[in-house]
């Protein structure tokens, strides 16, 4: 131990006698350590941000807008409006092996006033099929979602949004309740809440079967989505094509046109947001770790200098039974212990103005939570001992080769 204990007290002695080299080069070292944080640390709120937005959705899913044909196709013009309808919906359902949940979408247009005793409001009201829940990630609060027999029986039942409960219902115990929609009353049987997207929580969803039963009194509707067992992003999209050639030979349009139909993709659109986030991590990993480098060259070229300095003090170490083992020992712990120290200090600094960062921007749209977890905070430390030891190799192997004799002559 006292052996070490002098060690660090010459360390430190040494460290005290060049404070502003030493200071000016640490400083390298941190600056390299809070970038690579920083940088990481905004890459993850990015990333946070984006899972967060995917979490409106089911991340396998299809969804199908119809839209209007921009080429001819067998004899039908151009510019014809593709409508879907309920056996649309059914037909993609039973033949594409593919696809595990699945429902259409309808909106009731026009006035859609909402009553509960005296308050009334005015909400989106949407229908769907039982497993539209699962699709848009629906978290139930109150209650029971809708289920199949809700359609099969053209039940009057409906889930609402957070929102709608607050505002419509207050403190009143709402399962069980009945509200007015247009006039006609619906029996209210869940409460639900969406991770993804605050605004659907202002949503009413009642059968798809009632909803045209009692508003519009046909089978159109205005699109579906379908979750689908697929792995990878090929999968996905042969999944897509297979879909878009089958919904292209009902509707009488051409599979090659881009405007007849819109499917909008999760699976791939996710995929490519992580690839693209991969990518952004390995970015900044290589600028973070070319700024410590940088530092590192700085320590090692102080320590250099520390040896040419020393040399004649090294010269009686050796003159007087040090090995070059211990005089190797002596320039790396310094070279190390400036390293590690300074670039804790970048650490700490890097995770402190990512927590300030997270206090100031909590409401912003596809940022959030910029943090680094554990690992990366070992492994920056990990890095650093390393780059430490590297900074001293150098300037450790020329002192362990200085000749006593020629030391005790340099002046």
């Amino acid at each position: 131990m006292g052996g070490f204990g002098d060690r660090m007290g010459e360390i430190l002695h040494n460290i005290r006698s060049h404070k502003l080299r030493v200071l000016l080069t640490g400083f390298a070292v941190s600056w390299g350590i809070f970038m690579l944080v920083v940088l990481l640390g905004a890459g993850y709120g990015l990333e946070n941000g984006v899972r967060r937005a995917f979490a409106e959705d089911a991340v396998n899913s299809l969804w199908v807008y119809p839209g209007q044909t921009s080429l001819a196709h067998h004899g039908l013009r151009q510019g014809r409006h593709i409508q879907l309808r309920n056996p649309d919906h059914s037909d993609l359902k039973t033949h594409l092996r593919a696809v595990e949940l699945s429902s259409a979408r309808l909106y009731l247009w026009g006035d859609k006033t909402i009553r509960f005793g005296d308050k009334a409001s005015r909400f989106d009201v949407v229908g769907v099929h039982a497993d539209f829940q699962a699709i848009e990630n629906l978290r139930l609060l109150q209650g029971r979602p809708l289920n199949p027999r809700d359609s099969t029986e053209i039940r009057k039942t409906a889930i609402i949004g957070k929102m709608v409960a607050r505002e419509l219902f207050g403190d009143t115990p709402i399962i069980g309740q009945f509200m007015t929609i247009n006039g006609v009353a619906f029996q209210v049987v869940g409460v639900f809440h969406d991770p993804g997207d605050d605004r659907q929580e202002e949503t009413i969803y009642i059968p798809l079967a009632t909803l045209q039963r009692v508003y519009t009194g046909d089978d159109r509707i205005h699109n579906m989505a379908f979750t689908i067992a697929a792995d990878d992003m090929a999968a996905s999209q042969a999944v897509e094509k297979a879909l878009l050639t089958r919904l292209a030979a009902r509707l009488r349009f051409d599979a090659e046109d881009e405007r007849a139909v819109f499917i909008h993709n999760t699976f791939e659109e996710y995929t490519r947001y992580m690839t693209l986030f991969a990518n952004i991590r390995t970015f900044i990993w290589l600028v973070g770790i070319g700024s410590i480098v940088a530092g590192i060259v700085g320590i090692s070229n102080i320590m250099l200098i520390t040896v040419k300095e020393r040399t004649r003090e090294i010269g009686i170490r050796k003159a007087l039974g040090a090995t070059p083992r211990a005089i190797i020992d002596m320039i790396l712990t310094e070279a190390i212990l400036t390293t590690v120290v300074f670039g804790y200090l970048g650490l700490v600094a890097g995770i402190g103005a990512l927590e300030v960062a997270a206090r100031l921007i909590r409401d912003v749209d596809y940022f959030h939570n910029p943090a680094v977890n554990l690992w990366v905070a070992f492994g920056a430390m990990g890095l650093l001992v390393v780059c430490g030891t590297l900074a001293g190799i150098f300037p450790a192997r020329r002192a362990a080769v200085i000749r006593p004799v020629e030391a005790l002559r340099d002046e």
